[in-house]
């Protein structure tokens, strides 16, 4: 595919490349605007029309955000707090992914399942989170939150979209750490759809120390599945029947029949993600959970970003082991030139 370079610039992180189609750019004025640098970019009135046609995003309702390409819905991102009629109160959240959608529109995601009411769909949560001698658990929602703070890039193209949320960790009023999420959500093949995700986490006046659960190691970016039948896991050590506890792990699959439709999502780890592989916990009933930094605590120091990448791989049928360690190899390949 002929393809440019283009480079964002993100507090503390430098300047990181996003690839898309050559024929996704909006003109180089709009494309620069909002810290985005633009090498090589040829630009005509039929790209402008094509900018329109593929990807688009929009309000779901007050809190919610989705993203379609055509007529087909891709995600929805919620910035506002959701809640649900007869879930405890103190179960409301926001700044998570929920639906994402199977390339045949099928709901591959959960959110406030009976099993677990704080899981919700593509979340990113830690058990055990302390500032300044005091624990609180983004995981289960007690003590600390995570809030949306703004927008920094809603872009859509031929090829590509790009979501850009800066979010806050909250103690009460005071907002201990700065949270960005970067999503670039590529366009559906015949088997398969792509979503990069980039986590930034920087502390603000306090070190943040984290800890996966005792025993289990989740804490991270956590996927729950919505209800399927006929669940199967596959990781990088093969499929199993058992579940997996503190396993290190470079990817993990989860395959179902979803409405009537067979297919999955795997989660795949980028080589530069800190303390690679990381230990993860894989459950059949339908969540798969990176357990970075696992159950030892790390202290992430006051201003200074740690980094986590991933792709969100997406696709039709179940897989065996095989097609998904070269999938793994293709996204391992090209995951320094995606974000750097």
């Amino acid at each position: 595919m002929n393809r440019i370079l283009m480079t964002r610039k993100a507090a503390g992180a430098g300047r990181r490349p996003i690839l898309c189609p050559r024929r996704a750019l909006a003109g180089l004025a709009a494309a620069a605007a909002g810290g985005w640098l633009v090498v090589a970019a040829p630009w005509s009135a039929a790209d402008a029309a094509d900018a329109s046609a593929e990807f688009r995003w929009g309000a779901v309702d007050e809190q919610s955000l989705g993203l379609w390409e055509g007529a087909q819905p891709v995600l929805v991102y919620n910035h506002g707090v959701r809640r649900k009629a007869g879930v405890p109160a103190d179960r409301a959240r926001s700044t998570y992914v929920h639906p994402i959608y199977g390339l045949d529109g099928e709901v591959l995601t959960d959110d406030f399942p009976k099993d677990h009411y704080h899981h919700r769909g593509l979340f990113w949560a830690w058990p055990h989170v302390e500032v300044g001698g005091k624990e609180s658990s983004l995981w289960d929602l007690r003590g600390i939150e995570q809030r949306w703070v703004k927008w920094l890039r809603r872009d859509t193209r031929p090829g590509c979209a790009v979501l850009g949320v800066e979010n806050g960790w909250f103690v009460g009023d005071r907002q201990v750490l700065r949270e960005e999420f970067w999503c670039r959500v590529g366009r559906a093949t015949a088997e398969s759809r792509g979503l990069d995700v980039e986590l930034t986490l920087v502390p603000l006046e306090q070190p943040v120390v984290l800890r996966g659960a005792e025993g289990k190691s989740y804490g991270g970016l956590t996927l729950r599945f919505a209800p399927g039948k006929a669940t199967a896991i596959t990781t990088s050590q093969g499929r199993g029947k058992a579940d997996l506890a503190m396993t290190r792990l470079t990817w993990a699959d989860l395959s179902a029949r979803f409405a009537n439709r067979e297919s999955g999502a795997a989660i795949f780890i980028a080589p530069d993600h800190p303390d690679y592989p990381p230990t993860w916990l894989t459950r059949h009933y339908g969540v798969l959970c990176v357990g970075w930094p696992g159950v030892k605590a790390l202290t992430l120091p006051a201003g200074r970003p740690a980094i986590c990448r991933y792709r969100l791989w997406l696709h039709r049928g179940r897989l065996d082991p095989e097609q998904l360690e070269k999938a793994y190899d293709r996204y391992a390949a090209e995951a320094a030139d995606t974000w750097k």
